[in-house]
């Protein structure tokens, strides 16, 4: 037992030591202008079904990559502002063309914890969130691509 707990402990330190290291990106405010303008390349994002007014959300980018999809600190630009309307539309611009996924929260009581049964989220392309994948779809269901323009997608929100 002694022999299987210290080969744990040493393939843990392992795969810690080697991880990649994120700093975390930009937050920014939600200013549409680069979306309306078409200078892309930039992430227009409708959110829908948002509960009423209450709290705050936050729509984060990140690369469309294993190594980076909702990784903490891996994000590229954030977003966050008080909920204001059950639909909301936020523009992320992205540096360059490639791949990329959206995740939202919504922190429903504002308390900055998750809150499993008020707060409610959503990812780009809409995958079904399970007990099975605890919330974390693949980034191959959630990434896109995107070129030198505005690229439009919808984010339904979803609640337990």
């Amino acid at each position: 037992m002694l022999k299987f707990a210290a080969s744990l402990a040493l393939s843990t330190t392992i795969l810690l030591s080697s991880a990649p290291a994120f700093a975390g990106g930009k937050k920014i405010p939600n200013d549409l202008r680069p979306c309306r303008s078409g200078n892309g390349p930039a992430v227009l994002v409708n959110v829908s079904g948002l509960k009423a007014g209450s709290g705050n959300v936050r729509v984060q980018s990140y690369h469309g990559t294993k190594d980076e999809w909702l990784k903490s600190g891996a994000w590229l630009k954030r977003i966050e502002v008080p909920v204001s309307a059950t639909n909301m539309t936020f523009c992320l611009p992205v540096k360059q063309a490639g791949e990329y996924a959206i995740a939202v929260r919504h922190d429903f009581n504002g308390n900055g914890k998750t809150d499993l049964t008020s707060d409610g989220g959503g990812m780009s392309n809409n995958p079904s969130i399970n007990i099975f994948n605890l919330g974390k779809p693949s980034y191959k269901k959630t990434k896109f691509a995107i070129g030198n323009e505005v690229k439009s997608i919808s984010i339904t929100m979803k609640y337990m």
